[in-house]
Order: structure tokens, then sequence, then C-alpha cells
């Protein structure tokens, strides 16, 4: 299954920004890369390894409102790798969705990423919000997630409408300025430099599929900050080129406890329990309801379009030293306080959430292979 490029897509919000500007900023050429410090990889070093199912649909993410029974249901699922980045975004149209008209207490499914933002946007509107989850953090998907600010696993070519992409444009756009006035120590989100591989050197290698298939560039993407495309003596990396650009990255299970606090602070509660069929989500108390239980929607309410997409990773022990993350064809690698995030798969229609060791050797060799190559340039 072939995964698109992200659109081409301006941000009303990267414009106010000192880097871009009413045009969308092309790349520029830069000097020369200082040294890097390489990222020691070895199975000795590795802290845990975990994976986890995207859950992901062709045609791209689920915002749309329906009648349940009593009920207002709006859904807000199936974000495929982009959870984190879309999550203020995609709950942000849910709401206009919802709310219009309602007076009450809100029932929220879901305690992931997408079911907490939602939530805080609700208390932020004044609306008392009960949480029902199956599982809580730790456990959930989203705990299992990078935690880069970018787009990526998102949707099929040519199975997207005009009126998704508009949804996907205002989702980034409010997105990229709330995880702006996040960023510091209390939620754990800090501006990195990325660093990706441009895969146009004819000598490379490209029999293998790109792990991701998912990091494709847009030359003139409004939401990557200072960008600059680096060629051969410009970067310490074992690749022909790259682009350089900053954007932002979350220690994930620090900032997702973080949200359930706010919630918490905010008289929110949580309730652990599941449901097996739409008549259970009918019979809450709570007369509207936001569906963020992501790849559950699949079974909960008959969306056979939805599919679990696996990732794994392999976390190394932290090195401090390493304030840089680069993706391409040997996976990604983000450094975070936690541990360095090593991935690199996106297996379709695999339900396993358990680590295989063959998958994650393979993504041990190719980091390992990869910073063993590294060289100074400057």
């Amino acid at each position: 299954m072939q995964i698109a490029r992200r659109p081409l897509i301006a941000s009303a919000a990267a414009m106010a920004l000192p880097a871009c500007s009413a045009t969308k900023a092309r790349p520029r050429l830069a000097g020369p890369a200082r040294c890097l410090p390489a990222v020691n990889v070895s199975p000795a070093r590795v802290i845990r390894t975990v994976a986890g199912l995207r859950p992901y649909r062709p045609s791209g993410f689920v915002v749309r409102g329906e009648t349940l029974g009593d009920k207002r249901l709006v859904h807000n699922y199936g974000h495929g790798g982009s959870g984190i980045t879309l999550s203020w975004g995609t709950s942000r149209l849910a709401l206009d969705l919802g709310l219009p008209g309602h007076g009450g207490p809100v029932a929220v499914l879901g305690s992931g990423i997408v079911g907490l933002t939602t939530a805080r946007l609700l208390q932020e509107a004044g609306f008392a919000v009960t949480l029902y989850a199956a599982q809580l953090p730790p456990h959930t998907t989203s705990n299992i997630a990078g935690g880069q600010w970018h787009p990526a696993g998102l949707y099929t070519d040519g199975m997207v409408t005009p009126a998704w992409l508009g949804q996907l444009k205002a989702a980034m756009d409010y997105s990229w300025r709330r995880f702006q006035i996040m960023t510091g120590e209390e939620y754990g989100i800090r501006w990195l430099p990325t660093y990706l591989q441009l895969r146009d050197d004819p000598a490379e290698d490209n029999t293998e599929p790109d792990p991701e298939n998912a990091y494709e560039v847009d030359p003139e993407n409004a939401y990557e900050v200072d960008p600059a495309i680096l060629g051969p003596g410009e970067h310490p990396f074992p690749v022909r080129r790259v682009r350089r650009f900053s954007t932002m990255y979350a220690e994930t299970g620090h900032l997702l406890r973080q949200l359930m606090r706010d919630v918490q602070l905010a008289g929110g509660k949580f309730v652990v329990r599941g449901f097996d069929t739409p008549a259970d989500v009918a019979a809450l108390p709570e007369r509207l309801v936001f569906n963020c239980t992501g790849l559950g929607a699949g079974k909960l309410f008959g969306d056979t379009e939805i599919e679990p997409v696996r990732g794994q990773l392999a976390v190394l022990l932290p090195q401090p030293e390493v304030e840089y993350a680069f993706a391409g064809r040997m996976g990604y690698m983000f450094p975070r306080a936690d541990g360095i995030i090593c991935g690199g798969t996106f297996e379709h229609g695999e339900w396993d959430p358990t680590p295989q060791p063959d998958r994650i050797a393979t993504i041990l060799e190719r980091h390992r292979a990869f910073f063993a190559d590294m060289s100074c340039t400057a």
C-alpha cells in the first residue's frame, strides 16, 4: 500500500513565525553543518522495546457528527502515524461540530492523546467532562508514539477528498499553534533541528521500501521552520542530501501524564470501562459524546476501512549530547529525555502489539550501520 506524500498546505499560524512569510518559504542552501555526535547503538544499550498499533485509514482521519438515539455523537479518530501532530487540531474541529446548541456534561470515549486534547478543549469551553476508556495512560497507543510534530503515515494517494484536505489544513494550523504555547519542561515539548534524507541519489539502493514511506517532504512545507537543503560536504550523514529544519518533539509519556493532570485539576473524571456496541454508548447519561477510540472505532462503530499499522521501537539509553533528529531509509531516530527512540516499521494489518525480535534486530542494525558511518564535515 502506498502512503501519500503530504499535501502542499499553507499555514496562517506559520506566517506569524519569524522564519515564515506570507509566501511559502523555499529551502535555502546553507553552509557546512557542524560536527554532530553519533548515536551509540548496540543491543547492550537497549532499555526497552515496544510496539504500537497505529489507527490507519487510507482515506484519512474521521471528524464528523451523527445522531445516536437521543445523543449527538461526534467522531474523531483514524489519525494513522499523526496522532500527536493532529491531536489538538482535529479535537478543535470536533468541538466545532458538537458544541453548538449543547448544554450539560459531555462524554469522551478514549484516553489517548486525542481523547485528552478533546477533553481539555471541552473544559476550556466550560463543560464538565467524563472520559470513558478501557485503558488509561500509560497503557495507550499514544504512549508508544515517537512524539515528532510532523505529519506521517496519514492517508493513501487518491483516497482523500478536497473537503477532507480542508479539514487537514485547519487541523494542522490549530495544532501547530497549540503545541508552540506548550513548549518547555512542564509538558516535555521542545524544538529540535531535524534532518530528513532526500532520496534523489541514482546510486542509492532503492530496492527496499521506505520503512514509513511517509518522509518524502514537500519543498514548500510551511510547518517546517528555517528549512535548508544540505548537499555533500555540508552535513555529517552517510547520505547524499538532507533537508534540515526545526520542529517540535514531545516526550509522549510525560505529555500524557500532564494532560491527565490538567483534566483532573479542571474537575474531569476518568471511568475505566469498555464499550461493545453503539447501544452501550447510547446508554451513557451524557447527551453529547465524542468518539476518540482510535483503532477501536472499527469494531465499535463498524468502520471497515480502519486497520492497524504496527510500529516497533527500540529505545536506547539517553544521550543528552544528541540534540538532533534524523529520518530516512534507515528509519528514524528521535532523542528524548527518556531514551533515544529508534524506529522504522509501518506494518499493515498486524494486530499483535508485541515487539518482534527479528524486526527490532533489523532496526538496531540499520541504525548502528548508519551512525557508524557518520563523519565530521566542519
